[in-house]
């Protein structure tokens, strides 16, 4: 959402058993594989001892109970992006209750940032009356159906060698700004930026009979758009947070999203008799 993206990568713990099993598992496959380079079989085994018979002791199954391995994990989103290879420190073991000594260990607050890329949010296009075809000087009005336009919330959670942890993010629609496509209009309010209700609906729909009333939200169109049509912009505005284990939680960076809807503007007839 927005300008701004979830973290490349992290490190989340993983008990020594899986740990052991998962460096053993490659450890075979690569050194069973005739197409394996002789390097990448002594790279693999070089790793495999350290947590067998090095610095580590059976990858440490007799204090299974005491701690856990963290490892590196990239964001399966981007595995092509640099960042996602700055988590570079080999597997470390961490005691109970002891903070991972690295950046990016994996928090309420990191799941928070993984889940708001996760976000699905309706296209940003807004009901209009009259429908893409409007009479100069004729007020339009514009509003978000609330049925679609309401909380967006993802939760991600972890649950893994002991630690158990989950986020929640939640996006809100505060704002809705229209931008005529033109410099022959009038918005309505005059700043264009149509604020929150307090049912929390933005704008207001069209109803018969209002046609010639002043829309809480809208535009009003001054000149014909011609043979052409006016691009009409609209952007609405998400605010963003979450809420995690433990009673965290906080603020994340608004998302706004627009787009654009062709509005035919036509000069209002008239009969002389």
């Amino acid at each position: 959402m927005g300008n701004w993206t979830p973290p490349a990568c992290w490190y989340e713990p993983e008990s020594a058993a899986d740990f052991r099993k998962h460096v053993e598992g490659e450890y075979d496959d690569i050194v069973n594989d005739s197409r394996q380079p002789s390097y990448a079989k002594s790279a693999t085994g070089q790793f495999r001892d350290m947590y067998k018979d090095g610095k580590y002791k059976d990858y440490n199954l007799d204090k299974a109970d005491e701690g856990n391995f963290w490892v590196s994990v990239q964001n399966p989103n981007r595995l092509d992006d640099p960042a996602a290879f700055t988590c570079s420190e080999l597997p470390f073991w961490v005691e109970n209750g002891d903070t991972p000594p690295v950046k990016n260990a994996v928090t309420p607050q990191v799941l928070a940032e993984l889940a708001y890329n996760r976000l699905t949010l309706p296209d940003t296009k807004v009901t209009l009356a009259p429908k893409n075809v409007t009479k100069v000087n004729l007020p339009t009005w514009a509003w978000l159906d609330k049925a679609t336009f309401k909380e967006v919330s993802v939760t991600a959670a972890l649950d893994v060698a002991g630690l158990n942890i989950s986020a929640t993010t939640t996006a809100k629609p505060v704002s809705l700004k229209l931008e005529p496509g033109t410099a022959d209009a009038e918005t309505f309010p005059a700043s264009g930026e149509c604020q929150l209700n307090d049912d929390d609906s933005i704008g207001a729909p069209f109803a018969k009979g209002k046609a010639h009333e002043t829309p809480p939200c809208g535009i009003k169109y001054l000149r014909s758009s011609g043979n052409g049509t006016y691009q009409l912009r609209a952007t609405i505005t998400w605010d963003v947070n979450w809420t995690g284990s433990g009673g965290a939680g906080g603020d994340l960076p608004d998302g706004t999203f627009g787009t654009t809807q062709d509005v035919t503007v036509q000069e209002i007839q008239s009969v002389n008799r």
